[in-house]
């Protein structure tokens, strides 16, 4: 999985009926301290996250292990709202201050 910040939506009307029901978030790519590393993604929604958000997301064949995406033609999925980030002892992001 990869940690990224939620930047937007993406809407689009017409698609493959497989995509129905699917809601899909503009995904900036992290590091451990919620700084932008440069790539972005158009990721299916999971969970409910919400534009700023710090998420964790899978890519490739791990993005269709969700219930929401089981089957389905998705290559990246937003699988959890992340509240806190530690490495090594050290309080990297955490939600109720981030903003």
């Amino acid at each position: 999985m990869l940690l990224g910040r939620v930047i937007g939506t993406v809407v689009a009307t017409r698609k493959d009926e497989e995509l129905e029901g699917l809601r899909f978030m503009v995904v900036q790519v992290c590091d451990f301290a919620g700084e932008p590393t440069g790539q972005t993604v158009v990721a299916a929604d999971a969970v409910g996250a919400g534009t700023g958000e710090m998420v964790l997301f899978a890519q490739g064949s791990s993005a269709r292990q969700t219930v929401l995406t089981h089957q389905r033609p998705c290559d990246a999925t937003i699988m959890a709202i992340v509240d806190e980030v530690e490495v090594n002892g050290r309080k990297l992001y955490d939600k109720a201050t981030a903003l």
